[in-house]
């Protein structure tokens, strides 16, 4: 004699890990497109310092004499175009049925909060970390890192950065998981203890005045090293972020949750050497 035995599911969803975002360390929105598709940014120059001619002879042909405080130039008045370019959508259907026999478990507004964790976030993540590995001023030579050279490595880029002038304040580190446990085995790290408001940030350390924070590899671009970027470089604009439960429509007996994303990433030209990138051989 056969016997089916019992089964029960759960009401508890068996959830993806998922990581938070960690891009508005890394990432400004000092610009505004609210009626505008395109923004424009202009990049002035400057002129090289001259003498100043204190006596001019009275005979004096040289054109360049016309003024005392040198040869007379005009100034460049460049622009950068950036026009956003991700405009990124979803949809599905939430089943009436579905949502009473699996005991609530495919109810609309988890499942929309689960596509945004699983599906937006990352997606986003991985589009703005790759425009600032694409758009770095300083470009390491790649190399291996091991728990040799990696405190080493980052130093050099730090010290890059000093020497472009770029503001030693804010200044992030984002490493992958593998690399930041070779740095944890670095004897020369010290990991300073942060305070809790960091922490909630996505902060899990200070190395050499910078705040250091861990990516997954999946969100970053292969042979990924390190970056240590300022956020003024990046610009990360989010347009319109439109995410609903549509309750009894026509077209469906339960709920239909659309959602939709305008986002875009830019690199200032004036200050891409406010990111250094690292490559792995």
């Amino acid at each position: 004699m056969s016997i089916d035995l019992a089964k029960k599911y759960s009401s508890n969803v068996d959830e993806l890990f998922t990581a938070e975002s960690k891009k508005a360390l890394l990432t400004n929105t000092d610009y505004d497109w609210t009626g505008a598709h395109t923004v424009v940014v202009y990049k002035l120059s400057t002129v090289e310092m001259q003498d100043y001619a204190r006596n001019v002879p009275k005979d004096s042909s040289d054109p360049e004499s016309i003024s005392r405080y040198g040869k007379l130039f005009d100034l460049d008045a460049t622009t950068q175009e950036m026009m956003l370019t991700r405009d990124r959508s979803f949809i599905f259907n939430v089943d009436r049925l579905d949502v009473d026999e699996t005991e609530g478990s495919l109810e609309a507004a988890q499942a929309l909060a689960r596509q945004l964790r699983e599906k937006v976030v990352p997606e986003v993540d991985t589009y703005t970390f790759g425009k600032i590995v694409a758009g770095a001023g300083i470009v390491a030579t790649a190399e291996p890192l091991t728990e040799a050279n990696v405190y080493s490595a980052i130093l050099a880029g730090s010290e890059a950065l000093d020497d472009k002038e770029v503001p030693e304040t804010e200044r992030v580190l984002m490493v992958t998981p593998a690399v930041y446990t070779m740095l944890k085995k670095a004897t020369e790290f010290d990991n300073t203890d942060i305070g809790a408001d960091l922490k909630l940030n996505g902060v899990i350390g200070i190395l050499d005045g910078m705040q250091v924070i861990k990516v997954p590899a999946t969100r970053l671009p292969d042979k990924f090293g390190f970056v240590i970027a300022h956020p003024s470089a990046t610009v990360a604009p989010v347009k319109l972020e439109d995410y609903h439960v549509h309750n009894d429509t026509p077209l469906s007996s339960g709920s239909i949750v659309t959602g939709r994303i305008c986002y875009d990433a830019f690199v200032l030209d004036n200050k891409k050497n406010g990111i250094y990138y690292q490559p792995l051989a």
